[in-house]
């Protein structure tokens, strides 16, 4: 069986479709316990999917557990993502990533995505999906992470980080899909108002409190991180959407600066590569391949949240606690 073509718009496809979904597991008899050492995982920096990962890799201190490696941030048409002579596969010297694939399922007919979690013992792929393997490293490695004590999923909050999961994803992550793939001017218009909308709300949310969920960063906010830095960094761009930013959205823009500033976060960041890997290889949005000059927002730049935020939140309480009790003073 012969994979399926592969074009380089697809590699950031919100609707792919993941394969390989075995689980890390700590129970007895698991297939892929969590073994320092054992696991390899495949990434790309500009890759926003692969970013969750590597996110939840620095903060739960994993770097000595599981190594990393990266594909060509450039696309082979018809090939998928390869491997570079400057940073070759350090496994196996193979060029493509679909021979990864190959070697775990050769009947395998799909496209090759990252990031990918391969099980060195087992010489197999455990799993491709991001918001999966986020949530394993979050939770299953703590035996030999330096930074067991972060939990980004805690029981409490967990229906409520779902929820804001479910509707970034599909009012975010696949909001802007919808504008780029739009066929119709109508079409257009409508996801480009339903996105911003979907903007406008994460703006007014974070105008009165520091984070999604919680007095901390939880596994909700750092999968919204990556498609609010490719916002700024390409689709305003790729999909005409010139005059905006995320500077129309200053809460929203402190909050994605403060997440950037967190530590750690840095190492899972690389705008130049980002920008053109997306510039260059979606095509059918940027014929040229040119790489636009970036005049978007600086992330570097102080984020004003933290004690402002706590301080416009102490104030809405006293406000409502006093309406609540007009003769408490």
């Amino acid at each position: 069986m012969t994979a399926a073509p592969f074009t380089k718009d697809s590699a950031y496809d919100i609707h792919r479709v993941t394969t390989f979904r075995q689980r890390i597991s700590r129970q007895r008899n698991a297939s892929h316990p969590p073994k320092a050492g054992r696991y390899h995982l495949y990434a790309m920096l500009g890759c926003p999917w692969a970013q969750r990962v590597l996110i939840v890799r620095e903060l739960k201190g994993l770097q000595r557990a599981i190594s990393v490696s990266f594909v060509h941030h450039h696309m082979v048409e018809e090939e998928g993502w390869a491997f570079s002579a400057q940073a070759p596969d350090p496994l196996y010297g193979l060029r493509f990533l679909r021979e990864l694939y190959a070697m775990a399922d050769a009947r395998y007919t799909g496209r090759p995505t990252v990031p990918v979690l391969w099980d060195k013992q087992r010489e197999t792929i455990v799993n491709n999906e991001s918001a999966e393997l986020f949530r394993m490293l979050g939770s299953e490695f703590d035996a030999v992470a330096d930074n067991p004590a972060l939990d980004l999923y805690p029981l409490p909050l967990r229906a409520r980080i779902d929820d804001w999961n479910e509707r970034l994803q599909r009012d975010v992550s696949r909001g802007i899909y919808a504008v780029l793939f739009a066929t119709t001017a109508t079409e257009r218009d409508a996801a480009a108002s339903r996105y911003f909308a979907a903007l406008r709300a994460l703006d007014q949310h974070l105008a009165q409190r520091r984070f999604l969920v919680g007095d901390a960063p939880t596994e909700a906010d750092w999968l919204l991180l990556p498609a609010l830095l490719r916002f700024e960094w390409v689709y305003c761009t790729l999909a005409g959407l010139h005059r905006h930013s995320l500077a129309d959205f200053p809460a929203l823009l402190g909050y994605a600066r403060e997440l950037c500033q967190w530590p750690g976060i840095a190492a899972t960041i690389d705008m130049a590569l980002t920008r053109e890997s997306y510039f260059t290889s979606m095509l059918r949005f940027n014929p040229s391949g040119v790489v636009p000059p970036y005049r978007g927002v600086d992330f570097a730049l102080p984020h004003g949240r933290g004690a402002r935020v706590v301080v416009d939140l102490q104030e809405k309480r006293r406000v409502n606690d006093e309406s609540a009790n007009p003769l408490s003073s």
